[in-house]
C-alpha cells in the first residue's frame, strides 16, 4: 500500500470572528467573543436569543445575485471559503490534472433553512404545489461540493461527509486518506453550516443544549466553566488545501503545515450524550497519535470540542488525562468555541485552521470567558485561560464529536 505525505497548501474562513483567514486569526488570539442578540429573525419568543453570528457578510460581495438565490446559504458559505482556499494557495487550476483533483465537503445539516422556507410557504398556502425548482439541489447536503467541483473542473472524488458536528473534520480525514493512497493529488476540503433561523435554534432549545444566558451573550460559551449551560449556535464555513508533498513542492506552493494523522472512532453510548468516562474520545487521540507514528509526549495544543456543556466538556478532559497522564499537565488546551460559538458541521474545518495557525506561529488562541472553577476539572490543566499564550508548537490536535457518538481527530505538525 502507498503512503504519502499530505501538506496544507490553502486556508479559507468565514467565521464569526471575521470574513476571512486573517481577520479570524486576529480574533482568535485577541480573545475576541463572536455573541450577540440573533438578527436573522425575530428571537423574542425564544428561549435562546443570541448566537454567533457572521458580521458585515454580504454574499454579492463574492457572487452574483442571481446565482446566489439558487444556493442555500451554506453552499454560498462553501463557495466563498473554497474561493479564498484557492486563491492562497496560488494554485492555478488549468495547470493540474483536474482528474486528481478533488472535493470533500462536510455539513451536518445542510439546506435546512430552505426545507424550512419551502415547508412554510407550502403549509400556509392553498395546498398548491408551488414549490421552487431549485428546492432539491439547495437542500441536500452533497450540493456544496458539487458547485465547487464545477467551479474549478475539479473531476476527481467528490462528495459530503455527515456526521454531525464532526462532519468536516471527517472531511479532512478522507481528503488525507485519499491523497495518502494515491487516489488524487489534491483536494479542497472542509464544511459549511447555516443554522441560525428559527428551526435550528428552536430544535437545540428543545434539546435543552443551547446556552439561555440571554442577559449576557458574550459569555455565554463557557467552556470548563462551573456555570457553563449549554453551547452557543454558530454560523460560517472553512476550507482547506490539501496536497500531496511532493506535488506541492514541485509547483512552489506555499505550505502552511503537515497533516500527519486522521482518526475516527464511535462512543456506541447514545445519540446525543457523550460517554462518562470519554472512551470514543480517548481512543480517537489514541489512534490519531498512533498514525502519526509519534508519542503523546510530543502533542504541544490540543483544540477540544468543548462545547460548554455541563458533561461534554467534562468527558473530554477525562479523556485527555487518561491518555496523556503526567504530560497531559505540559499540554495547552483550549476551546475556541468560547469565541466562534459551535458552527456544527462547519466545527472541525475552522478548529483544524486555529490548530495549523497555532503550529505555524506557536501561538495558542485561548479558552475565554472562564470564571468559576469547575471542581470536576483540574485545575492544575493549562486551559490557556482567557489569554493566548506563546509557546513553541510543533504538534496540534483538533478534536470534533457529533450527535451518534462520533469522534473525529486530526493531527497537524509544524513544516520546517
Amino acid at each position: 500500500m502507498c503512503s504519502r505525505r499530505v501538506v496544507v497548501t490553502g486556508i479559507g474562513a468565514l467565521t464569526p470572528l471575521g470574513n476571512n483567514l486573517q481577520d479570524y486569526w486576529h480574533s482568535l488570539k485577541s480573545g475576541v467573543s463572536g455573541a450577540d442578540n440573533i438578527t436573522h429573525f425575530d428571537a423574542s419568543n425564544f428561549k435562546t436569543q443570541f448566537a454567533c453570528e457572521l458580521k458585515d457578510f454580504n454574499i454579492t460581495d463574492f457572487i452574483d445575485r442571481k446565482e446566489a438565490r439558487k444556493m442555500d446559504k451554506f453552499s454560498q458559505y462553501a463557495l466563498v471559503v473554497a474561493d479564498e482556499a484557492i486563491k492562497s494557495s496560488e494554485l492555478d487550476v488549468n495547470s493540474i490534472n483536474s482528474d486528481r483533483a478533488g472535493v470533500i465537503w462536510g455539513s451536518g445539516i445542510g439546506g435546512m433553512e430552505t426545507f424550512f422556507k419551502e415547508s412554510s410557504g407550502f403549509a400556509t398556502g392553498s395546498g398548491l404545489p408551488r414549490f421552487s425548482p431549485f428546492f432539491i439541489p439547495k437542500l441536500i447536503s452533497d450540493i456544496p461540493a458539487g458547485h465547487i467541483s464545477i467551479k474549478y473542473k475539479f473531476r476527481g472524488p467528490n462528495f459530503t461527509t455527515v456526521s454531525a458536528c464532526a462532519s468536516s473534520t471527517n472531511a479532512i480525514i478522507d481528503a488525507f486518506n485519499y491523497i495518502k493512497l494515491n487516489k488524487a493529488d489534491i483536494f479542497i476540503a472542509g464544511g459549511s453550516e447555516a443554522c441560525i433561523f428559527e428551526p435550528g435554534i428552536g430544535g437545540f432549545n428543545a434539546m435543552m443544549a443551547l446556552s439561555t444566558r440571554n442577559e449576557d451573550p458574550k459569555t455565554a460559551s463557557r467552556p470548563f466553566d462551573k456555570d457553563r449551560d449549554g453551547f452557543v449556535m454558530g454560523e460560517g464555513g472553512g476550507a482547506l488545501v490539501l496536497e500531496e508533498y511532493e506535488h506541492a513542492v514541485n509547483r512552489g506552493a506555499p505550505i502552511y503545515a503537515e497533516l500527519v494523522g486522521g482518526a475516527l472512532t464511535a462512543d456506541a453510548h447514545h445519540i446525543t450524550a457523550p460517554h462518562p468516562e470519554g472512551k470514543g474520545a480517548q481512543n480517537v487521540m489514541k489512534h490519531v497519535i498512533e498514525e502519526a507514528n509519534i508519542s503523546t509526549n510530543n502533542v504541544d495544543y490540543i483544540n477540544v470540542h468543548g462545547t460548554s456543556t455541563p458533561l461534554g466538556d467534562v468527558a473530554e478532559i477525562k479523556a485527555i488525562t487518561n491518555l496523556f497522564g503526567d504530560h497531559a499537565y505540559n499540554l495547552n488546551i483550549s476551546s475556541t468555541k468560547s469565541m466562534t460559538g459551535h458552527l456544527l458541521g462547519a466545527a472541525g474545518v475552522i478548529e483544524a485552521i486555529a490548530c495549523i495557525m497555532a503550529v505555524k506561529n506557536d501561538v495558542i488562541p485561548p479558552t475565554i470567558n472562564h470564571k468559576n472553577q469547575d471542581p470536576q476539572i483540574d485545575s492544575k490543566l493549562n486551559l490557556t485561560l482567557n489569554k493566548a499564550q506563546f509557546r513553541v508548537v510543533n504538534y496540534a490536535i483538533s478534536n470534533t464529536f457529533g450527535f451518534g457518538g462520533h469522534n473525529a481527530s486530526v493531527l497537524f505538525k509544524k513544516y520546517k
